[in-house]
């Protein structure tokens, strides 16, 4: 079975944004992040001055991820009358970002970029709120914060409404999930308010992490079936047999040898007759 990681998208409607991102565990060799961008109008999409495709964009399947490091997001507009959108980012490895962008003008553009790092703590959950205006004043759940930079930390593990606010700019609310385990970091951009009577503009982001448990597959043998032992050794007792074309979970790794999860315990079976998912 292929490594694939689906990202599902909602289509834009009036000024409200549905997105589903992903938490991706890949290959820990991989070196390697998702990215996804969406926009309206739609856009192409440059990564270091190299157009990598227009909006939506998702660089989400296993070999169509990007390598790790710093780069350019660069987003132009398919439509005339709307200046280009410029960002830093940073792919980290395991992770997805999340850019979205509503192009306006005389400077009422608004957007956010989203993403998902794991955190040493599995039961903690974080939110790290940046603004462009920075200074800017949060309130989670209707419960002020603080101002732009500011960090979080033991939120729910459930939805949030994040809501950003400063003197002549449109407010924005962004609906998220945190998940145990997790720093989100939302970068929000508001828009200048060109009429105070407007109505805000609210952008609506749902992020939802959903973990793709790593598998293997067992291969064809001289003996029709591969040894499931109690540790990753040859003169460790056999416990079990595996078949094959079946599949099972990865618990560790090591050298030679995979720690998998079988029947109602666990078990190692040799890594010369399997193949990763």
């Amino acid at each position: 079975m292929a490594k694939k990681f689906l990202i599902y998208f909602l289509p834009l409607v009036v000024a409200s944004i549905i997105l589903v991102a992903f938490v991706f565990y890949i290959n820990n060799n991989s070196g390697k992040g998702a990215l996804q961008v969406t926009s309206v109008p739609k856009s192409d999409v440059y990564l270091n001055d190299k157009l990598i495709g227009e909006t939506p964009l998702c660089k989400c399947e296993a070999n169509d991820m990007i390598p790790v490091g710093h780069y350019t997001v660069r987003l132009v507009p398919k439509e005339d009358g709307f200046s280009p959108f410029d960002e830093k980012i940073k792919i980290t490895k395991s992770v997805l970002t999340v850019i979205d962008r509503t192009f306006g003008k005389a400077g009422n553009s608004e957007g956010s970029v989203i993403s998902l790092v794991p955190i040493n703590d599995s039961k903690k959950t974080e939110l790290m709120v940046l603004s462009f205006p920075d200074n800017t004043r949060v309130l989670v759940d209707n419960n002020p914060v603080g101002s732009t930079p500011t960090l979080v930390k033991d939120l729910t593990e459930s939805d949030h409404e994040i809501r950003l606010i400063k003197d002549g700019y449109t407010d924005k609310t962004i609906k998220i999930r945190t998940v145990a385990g997790y720093r989100l970091t939302l970068l929000g951009f508001l828009g200048v308010n060109l009429n105070e009577l407007s109505t805000p503009v609210v952008s609506t982001v749902t992020l939802t992490p959903t973990i793709a448990v790593p598998k293997i597959k067992i291969l064809q043998t001289s003996t029709g079936f591969l040894r499931v032992r109690e540790a990753g050794s040859l003169n460790s007792a056999e416990i079990g047999k595996a078949y094959p074309e079946e599949e099972y979970e990865i618990l560790k790794e090591e050298s030679g040898w995979f720690e998998i999860k079988f029947k109602d315990t666990t078990g190692w079976v040799s890594a010369e007759y399997v193949v990763k998912q």
